[in-house]
């Protein structure tokens, strides 16, 4: 099942689409001159996605948005997003798509995450963490006023002849609340391609982490990126470009390194990229993967087939 992306996903904005309750992400390019016109299709088929939302302009490259939802005052949810550059950023927008925040001196800022009520000096907090490749590091920052906690970044794949991050997607185990974040890099080995943190108090008021694991299988044929979790059913989906979706466990303690799904592998133009899960009940909903060459939407069930869960007929 595939659904259409009307805007290109290149360069200066975040385009917000709803889709029922589904929210689609894209980007344009600086150099087009027409971006009011853009976003008004006079006609398109009826399974497009139509933005209703373009948030304002950033410096550089936008990439890979994320939602916090203001639990308290719904209306006061925020857009999350990286400015990919040198001298990069990390963007708030409110959902009329203008910017709230931005904090500067990021060095090229690639992948984001959000995870809800992490224990920090006594408090429950809520967290966006994203990977700054320049420095080899994660940073972690409070929401939803964007403050630095991680004492100017943590480490990340140190030893490793190939360290810099570009996909992040953080996992709240259920059983205790623990967050780990999952990492990957713009190239690695054929296995432990990412590398999985826990993400603590380091009781000096700040979030250290600590390596926890290595797995991931990896094809070679370009890079891996995009990374989602499923906390509520324990997966980790990631993209392996030019090659198909790889699904694992998500908790280390489990000790399975093993794959148990590798699909998506036909009906791609080009790369596999962007993940979003999209749930619909406890354990039901779909698996969403932006077709980058053909500027649309894989979908798959959340749930698998009624005869083997790691299995997606789409």
């Amino acid at each position: 099942m595939r659904k259409r992306i009307m805007n290109k996903r290149n360069k200066v904005y975040f385009v917000l689409a709803f889709m029922a309750t589904v929210l689609a992400f894209g980007c344009q390019s600086a150099s087009n001159k027409n971006d009011s016109k853009s976003t008004q299709p006079l006609d398109h088929p009826t399974d497009t996605l139509v933005a209703t939302v373009i948030t304002e302009k950033v410096k550089h490259d936008s990439d890979d948005p994320a939602i916090w939802i203001n639990s308290e005052q719904v209306e006061k949810s925020l857009i999350i997003g990286t400015d990919k550059d040198s001298d990069g950023a990390l963007y708030a927008f409110n959902l009329q798509g203008k910017i709230v925040k931005r904090v500067e001196g990021i060095k090229r800022p690639n992948n984001v995450d959000i995870a809800y009520g992490f224990q920090l000096n006594g408090k429950s907090v809520d967290i966006a963490v994203l990977t700054e490749r320049e420095t080899n590091k994660i940073r972690v920052f409070t929401l939803p006023d964007l403050s630095p906690v991680d004492n100017g970044g943590i480490d990340v794949f140190v030893g490793e002849e190939e360290r810099a991050p570009m996909g992040i997607a953080l996992y709240t185990r259920p059983r205790d609340k623990q967050v780990f974040a999952v990492v990957g890099r713009k190239s690695g080995p054929a296995v432990g391609y990412l590398w999985q943190y826990r993400l603590r108090d380091n009781g000096a008021g700040s979030v250290s982490g600590d390596l926890v694991r290595k797995f991931g299988k990896y094809s070679g044929k370009k890079e891996i990126e995009a990374i989602a979790v499923d906390n509520e059913l324990g997966y980790i989906y990631y993209s392996d470009e030019q090659t198909g979706i790889r699904k694992y466990m998500a908790d280390p303690a489990v000790n399975n390194n093993e794959e148990l799904a590798l699909f998506g592998q036909s009906g791609f133009s080009k790369d596999h990229e962007g993940i979003a899960i999209y749930k619909t009940g406890a354990e039901t909903g779909y698996i969403l993967v932006s077709n980058q060459g053909s500027h649309t939407f894989m979908v798959y069930p959340r749930e698998g087939t009624k005869a083997n869960k790691s299995e997606y007929p789409y």
